[in-house]
């Protein structure tokens, strides 16, 4: 029975560190965190950065290595803040954990326990203003016996009160050699075979992330089997075939709506997603040659943005991908008539 659960576990969880000085690419945090656990005096903490960067498996690890594995279920509180993200839950299930006291310091098993518990919010930029300032009053009230450790990739939602009674802790994306080394370590570990232009796009289509790395990879030995190819790692992350995008670019570039709208056809037809699309031509609008002005490139992008927004309210996929076509289309004419 155990080897059934073992190759069913997911690698994420599986390959996570388990100690803070295990975390890659983030010395300076891991530094200040490590002096920290030797005191065992945690101040409530804010970690910040991309996703798949460590943040979660950091605040996890401190936990891990304050209370071990005895208390860690009485001591820390685990919250998705984009499930559990309204004043509700600050009011009930936040407050009577933060409320109820512990003992005084004891070491147990080799393990400080200091005298709080720890109350863990990952993805607290999901949460509502009024839950945020609710929580304030419940930070302030319970400091002495509840530490809160904040997880979000964007700092700026989260309100300057909170914020502000936090240690801050940035987390810098991740560098394609150091996911390259940690998914060979991977593909060591399970016996997989992935060659150098497989790793490349793993590295590519992942963008620094990790987690998401590591999932692909797993997804595409599932399907495959072990030894990986970068087309099986293209069909199992969603990303729209390179040349797809660059049709619809280059009908939009040569100013003829009707070929452009036959471009936007054939990617509704085969079920692109239309929110993919639109990443990957930011990426070929962005590293354009000359033959694009900076201005062209500035209306283009603005477009983007707005479609993008769009289609996370809901709108409909094939009117917002014509959308950018047509504007497209008119920003690199309006600059050629300028000429």
């Amino acid at each position: 029975m155990a080897p059934v659960l073992q190759s069913s576990q997911p690698w994420v969880e599986k390959y996570r560190p388990k100690q803070v000085k295990d975390v890659a690419h983030q010395e300076e945090v891991v530094r200040v965190l490590t002096n920290t656990l030797q005191t065992a005096d945690c101040p409530h903490m804010l970690f910040y950065g991309p996703p798949g960067t460590g943040k979660t498996t950091t605040a996890l690890a401190i936990a891990h290595q304050l209370f071990g594995p005895e208390l860690y279920k009485s001591r820390v509180l685990e919250l998705n803040a984009s499930d559990d993200r309204g004043i509700n839950v600050v009011r009930t299930k936040i407050k009577d954990f933060a409320a109820v006291a512990v003992g005084s310091n004891h070491r147990q098993s080799g393990y400080p326990c200091p005298s709080f518990k720890i109350i863990i919010l990952d993805e607290a930029d999901s949460m509502t203003e009024d839950a945020q300032n609710a929580l304030r009053r419940t930070m302030e009230t319970y400091s002495k016996v509840t530490r809160f450790f904040f997880i979000c990739n964007y700092i700026s939602r989260i309100i300057e009160p909170l914020a502000s009674r936090c240690a801050k802790f940035r987390f810098k994306p991740l560098s394609e050699e150091v996911m390259s080394n940690r998914i060979l370590h991977i593909c060591n570990e399970e016996g997989l075979s992935l060659g150098g232009e497989a790793l490349s796009t793993l590295s590519s289509i992942s963008q620094g992330d990790l987690r998401r790395a590591i999932t692909y990879l797993q997804s595409a030995t599932r399907l495959f089997g072990s030894t990986i190819t970068s087309t099986d790692l293209l069909d199992v992350s969603g990303v729209v075939p390179l040349e797809v995008v660059n049709k619809l670019f280059t009908a939009c570039k040569s100013g003829d709506f009707d070929i452009a709208n036959k471009e936007v056809d054939n990617i509704v037809a085969e079920g692109y997603p239309a929110s993919q699309i639109i990443n990957q031509l930011f990426d070929i609008v962005a590293e354009a040659d000359s033959d694009i002005t900076d201005m062209q490139k500035a209306k283009i992008c603005k477009c983007l943005a707005e479609t993008d927004k769009r289609l996370v309210d809901g709108a409909d996929e094939y009117l917002q991908l014509l959308d950018v076509a047509s504007t497209t289309i008119l920003a690199l004419s309006e600059m050629a008539q300028d000429f």
